[in-house]
């Protein structure tokens, strides 16, 4: 046979333009992972118990438990185990001061109640204010917003109000903090979805906001909200009728749970039913640009010294598994709950720190090595890294002293634009 090929132009044109709307459709539905931090947590409180130190107080809180129940480097490692090295004790001692708190989700939903309009309305207008002022004061954590109740029909108009009047009080003491983000909870029907992507863009309009600057997580907690009546994969279906203001997948453990009958005693982030819905958010999530966190454990580290070291490690033990299965962001309920969160988030990222580390600086100056990577490993391993950076458990000079890779360069790995 000839080496010219037996395809016209013509061909080559054809089957273009038979991918032309495919070739849109997977540009505009994958756009791939955004760009920027992740938190490790969302932090939720009860609206009547959000006020103005809050964070500080967290930290603090968390730190006195640190300092009661784990002393020194020794009783650290007691609790968390072998891997949990001075780096990661001085690390998490560090954060406790400086960033308790990454994400804070003020919550009108089950942790606030229903205790009526007059008081909601008042409560929705201070946190508003409040947040306000953290954030021109410079004590607001990165990320913060609010969590209004669902949109089924006994809450829906309660929701919207409580939304409103929060934002309006916001923008009254400055601009939209560059964190903000909402959530919407207990997701029954897909056109719910579609109904608050419309209320953002009114309230973008209302308040002179910039188009698509409001965006909001999914909490999947029902499950409606993983398969629908016709048997469709709901979650997907989530995703695309946000019309691309959704921002995060977040599992709620107790209410899916609850959901599906599954036992009080048996309720769990790791139950094989709980298992099976993330797989699925994992799935329609990929590629979108859209956030997955895991949730939460009720197991809090209160009480006599048993008790807190108990729920300690089990706490660490739930975090470390939400992280080997891609969940890099999941719930705290508690102050207790954070040094457990930073100890088994800084151990996953620092013992996997010299072999990614590694790998990424032999694909990068093509070093023949016993793994042979590719590109999509290659943004894997950047990801990995870039997250360890954005949450202090690793330091920008370690990292470019073992990859040769600045920040910037390491963003660009991520993005796959080398």
């Amino acid at each position: 046979m000839g080496g010219g090929g037996r395809l016209s132009g013509e061909f080559y044109d054809a089957i273009d333009a038979s991918l032309r709307d495919a070739d849109a459709r997977v540009e505009a539905n994958y756009p791939g992972g955004p760009a920027g931090r992740q938190p490790v947590h969302t932090v939720y409180v009860p609206a009547s118990g959000y006020h103005e130190g809050l964070v500080g107080e967290w930290g603090a809180r968390a730190s006195a438990a640190l300092e009661e129940h784990a002393r020194d480097l020794a009783e650290f490692a007691g609790v968390f185990g072998p891997q949990a090295t001075v780096e990661i004790y001085d690390r998490v001692r560090e954060k406790l001061r400086r960033e308790p708190i990454e994400d804070l989700r003020i919550d009108f939903e089950d942790g606030y109640g229903s205790p009526g309009d007059e008081i909601e309305d008042a409560a929705a207008v201070s946190a508003g204010a409040t947040l306000a002022r953290s954030v021109a004061a410079g004590t607001a954590p990165p990320f913060a917003g609010i969590r209004f109740k669902s949109f089924e029909r006994a809450t829906r108009r309660r929701g919207m109000r409580t939304l409103d009047l929060f934002l309006g009080a916001l923008l009254d003491g400055g601009p939209l903090p560059p964190g903000f983000v909402v959530t919407l909870p207990k997701v029954t029907a897909v056109e719910q979805v579609a109904a608050a992507a419309k209320v953002l863009g009114e309230l973008e309009r209302g308040y002179g906001l910039p188009a698509r600057s409001l965006r909001f997580e999914v909490q999947i907690e029902t499950p409606q909200s993983i398969v629908d009546i016709e048997g469709a994969v709901a979650v997907a279906r989530i995703v695309r009728a946000a019309d691309g203001r959704c921002s995060g997948l977040h599992y709620g453990t107790y209410d899916y749970s609850a959901g599906l009958g599954i036992s009080a005693a048996y309720q769990s982030m790791e139950h094989p039913a709980a298992d099976f819905a993330k797989a699925l958010m994992q799935v329609s999530a990929a590629g979108t640009g859209v956030l997955l966190s895991d949730g939460s454990t009720n197991k809090l580290p209160v009480g006599d010294r048993d008790a807190v070291l108990g729920a300690w490690r089990e706490h660490a033990r739930l975090v470390r598994r939400s992280l080997e299965r891609g969940f890099y962001q999941g719930w705290d309920l508690h102050p207790h709950q954070l040094p457990s969160r930073y100890a088994a988030t800084y151990a996953f990222f620092r013992e996997g720190f010299p072999a990614a580390a590694a790998r990424l600086r032999n694909y990068v100056e093509k070093t023949e090595g016993g793994v042979l990577d590719e590109p999509a490993t290659a943004q894997a391993l950047a990801a990995y890294l870039s997250r360890g950076l954005d949450c202090g458990a690793l330091t920008e000079a370690e990292v470019v002293d073992r990859t040769t890779l600045s920040r910037e360069a390491l963003d660009r790995h991520v993005r796959r634009l080398t």
